[in-house]
């Protein structure tokens, strides 16, 4: 896809995160799985809940919002990082230094996440599609909030 308009960049950025979503929702049972720490699992398990919705939102904007069409593409990102996250898991002994790297390897994801988001809420501004702006804003927000809740587990292991 030749991307020539602001319209062209906004369709592909949200192609790539709908693909990094869905990449997220095969991530995060693994993850949880491989955490020691109960809040740590509990944070997967209902982060893997939110970006579900997060999915639904994103089909919502694109049936909603005129000429909107997603394309079919993989966010390479979001696989790197998720590589990263299964090294993790494989290398590292369960437990508490795993339970580190997971959250460290979670919030990358969400670093990745908030800026993608903020990015599109800004073009949707931009362009005018004030009901996309306000569904963006809500899944950036909630980005945020798992970001916050991750630092705070973090900060709570011994």
């Amino acid at each position: 896809m030749a991307i020539k308009t602001l319209t062209d960049l906004f369709i592909h950025d949200l192609s790539d995160v709908y693909s990094a979503e869905k990449q997220i929702t095969r991530a995060l049972p693994k993850m949880a799985r491989a955490a020691s720490d109960e809040k740590l699992k509990a944070a997967f398990e209902a982060h893997l809940e939110e970006t579900r919705g997060q999915i639904e939102r994103l089909d919502q904007l694109v049936e909603t919002t005129e000429g909107i069409r997603l394309k079919r593409m993989k966010c390479h990102a979001l696989e790197g990082l998720v590589e990263e996250a299964q090294e993790i898991i494989e290398s590292v002994e369960k437990g508490e230094v795993r339970d580190a790297g997971l959250i460290g390897a979670a919030q990358k994801v969400e670093h990745y996440e908030i800026a993608t988001y903020g990015t599109l809420h800004a073009m949707a501004v931009r362009l005018g599609l004030k009901d996309a702006a306000a569904l963006l804003a809500e899944t950036l927000q909630e980005e945020k909030n798992t970001d916050i809740k991750l630092t705070e587990i973090a900060e709570q292991q011994q």
